[in-house]
């Protein structure tokens, strides 16, 4: 079963990767990235409701995708976009239209509500990191500048 998961999630987003035009080299990269975001989401949920589980791989996702840019001198975006692929909870916005369709309000205002967290989760889990690489970034900065006086 986990093994069907590694390589769905890989698929998918080296998928992404492609339909977003991502350079050819950074395919694979983009597939790795997927699935270690969804490997960390799956881990989590373990011992966390979804929404956690979901921001802590929506963290992972773009921490990773950092270094790849980084090593790979790509934009953040080629891995990132690819890398929460996975993430999307495109089976629960379906499920709630479904139950609305079906009249099962309830039920699908609960349903809506989830994948909206969800997706909000990947939000603040993608600007998290993004904030933690700026104070890196510039801590960085700040100590070589007063390395170099």
């Amino acid at each position: 079963m986990i093994a069907a998961h590694i390589i769905t999630s890989f698929i998918a987003s080296m998928a992404f990767g492609i339909l977003f035009y991502a350079p050819r080299e950074a395919i694979i990269h983009c597939g790795f990235i997927g699935m270690l975001g969804w490997m960390t989401y799956l881990v989590c949920s373990w011992s966390m409701d979804p929404v956690t589980a979901t921001l802590s791989a929506s963290f992972a996702v773009t921490i990773t995708g950092h270094l790849f840019a980084k090593v790979h001198r790509k934009p953040i975006i080629v891995y990132s976009i690819s890398g929460i692929i996975p993430l999307v909870p495109g089976g629960l916005a379906y499920e709630a239209m479904r139950q609305f369709v079906q009249k099962q309000y309830p039920a699908a205002l609960g349903t809506a509500a989830e994948a909206f967290l969800i997706s909000g989760a990947i939000a603040v889990g993608l600007v998290a990191s993004e904030v933690l690489n700026q104070i890196v970034k510039r801590a960085s900065s700040e100590k070589n500048s007063l390395h170099n006086e």
